[in-house]
């Protein structure tokens, strides 16, 4: 009895997450995986549960009092006028996207002045200026921006490592190179080391001596032994 309670249970959550249904001025816009996929209603649609999410959008005419101005007429009248700015949605799937929002605000504001303009001309009216002032984002999408931001800064640093780790392994072919046709460099780098080793304050230092440097004074000795005559005196001359 219970598994089938629990299949069943199941089964209503499934549909209540799949199924909507939206009035005659609604459109519900789709994002799946959160890209726009289109706006869809009204009447009965399906969603693919956590995969879909729907935003409705309202097509209805808004109606937004406008606070009293004071205004003087052509024949020198002063008087306040009221009005009331009426709006609607025509297409819910052209929307900004977040980034553009956040990083391109000076185009958008651009924009909507220029739309602006164009209705208040006639009226001998300038938009001086639009601004978007804030943007208040919901907690979920700042963690996400936050941690977005943090795996951005983690790939700048891996690649400035990764710069920096093929120069240095850039100069050291070079100076393999440099040691391939002149075998003394390293003969040098290998003293410098000694000495480098030996001004630290230890008391005792051991370190392998690579049989090249005494390789001049072994030659010199033997050259030094082939010209010495033998310990017995002068070599034997021929028999009596």
């Amino acid at each position: 009895m219970v598994p089938y309670l629990a299949l069943v249970i199941i089964g209503v959550l499934f549909l209540y997450s799949a199924i909507k249904i939206l009035n005659e001025y609604e459109r519900g816009v789709i994002f799946r995986l959160g890209r726009v996929i289109g706006a869809k209603g009204p009447g009965l649609i399906l969603l693919i549960p956590i995969i879909d999410k729907m935003v409705r959008v309202d097509l209805r005419v808004v109606a937004m009092d406008v606070p009293p101005q004071d205004v003087i007429t052509r024949d020198n009248v002063s008087i306040k006028v009221s009005a009331v700015l009426y709006f609607r949605v025509l297409d819910p799937n052209r929307q900004a996207e977040l980034d553009d929002l956040l990083s391109e605000r000076e185009k958008i504001n651009a924009h909507i002045q220029e739309i602006l303009d164009k209705d208040t001309e006639p009226w001998g009216i300038k938009v001086a200026k639009v601004e978007i002032k804030h943007i208040d984002l919901p907690q979920e999408m700042q963690r996400a921006m936050a941690k977005q931001a943090e795996a951005e800064r983690e790939r700048r640093a891996k690649v400035i490592g990764a710069e920096g780790e093929f120069q240095a392994a850039q100069k050291l072919a070079d100076a393999a190179q440099i040691i391939s046709f002149q075998p003394i460099a390293l003969q040098l780098r290998y003293l410098q080391t000694l000495r480098e080793v030996a001004s630290e304050n230890n008391s005792t230092t051991i370190f392998p001596v690579p049989i090249d440097l005494f390789t001049p004074f072994m030659e010199i000795a033997k050259a030094i032994k082939a010209n010495l005559p033998p310990a017995g005196g002068a070599p034997p001359q021929g028999g009596a």
